[in-house]
C-alpha cells in the first residue's frame, strides 16, 4: 500500500485565513489540523489543531494551569473569542519544523514514520508540487489494522 492508495481530498487555508475561521473548520469537520498553503498553492505547514488553540488560550493560563481555575465559567466559556481578527499566519510555529509532506509512492510505513518524526496527525502528499490531498492518523492507523 502507497500514500496515494490513502490520499483523500482535504480542506487548506492560507497565513491569511482568520484563525476563527480556521477554528471552525476544525471543529465542524472534526479535523486533526490543517493545510496552510502559500501564495502559489503548495503546503507551506500542516498546522495542528493545537495551535490555533494556543492562540485563543490566554498565555498565562498555558503558563499556569492553576490560573485557569480561577476565571469565572462564562468567561471561560468564551475564550475561543480571543482570536478576534488574528489570522492563520499567526498560528505558525516560529520555529519551522520538517514539513510533513511526501509523495504519491510513499510506502505505509514512510508516512507512519515521517508523522512519528514531525509529531503531525496530518501529512500533505504532493505530486510535482501540486496538493493531491492528506492523510490523516486516523485514515492511516484503520488501514493499516484492516490489513
Amino acid at each position: 500500500m502507497h500514500a496515494r492508495d490513502l490520499v483523500c481530498g482535504f480542506p487548506t487555508v492560507t497565513a491569511g485565513t482568520p484563525a476563527a475561521e480556521a477554528a471552525r473548520l476544525l471543529a465542524e469537520q472534526d479535523l486533526p489540523g490543517l493545510i496552510v498553503l502559500d501564495g502559489d498553492g503548495r503546503p507551506l505547514c500542516v498546522l495542528p489543531g493545537t495551535q490555533v488553540l494556543r492562540l485563543a488560550v490566554p498565555r498565562y493560563c498555558q503558563d499556569d494551569p492553576a490560573l485557569a481555575r480561577v476565571i469565572d465559567e462564562d468567561q471561560a466559556d468564551a475564550f475561543v473569542r480571543a482570536l478576534g481578527g488574528r489570522t492563520v499566519g499567526e498560528c505558525l510555529p516560529e520555529q519551522p519544523r520538517e514539513l510533513p509532506i511526501t509523495d504519491p509512492d510513499a510506502t505505509v510505513l514512510e508516512v507512519a514514520a515521517l508523522m512519528a518524526r514531525t509529531r503531525s496527525p496530518l501529512i500533505a502528499v504532493v505530486e510535482e508540487g501540486v496538493l493531491l490531498g492528506a492523510i490523516t492518523l486516523q485514515t492511516l492507523l484503520a488501514r493499516a489494522l484492516a490489513v
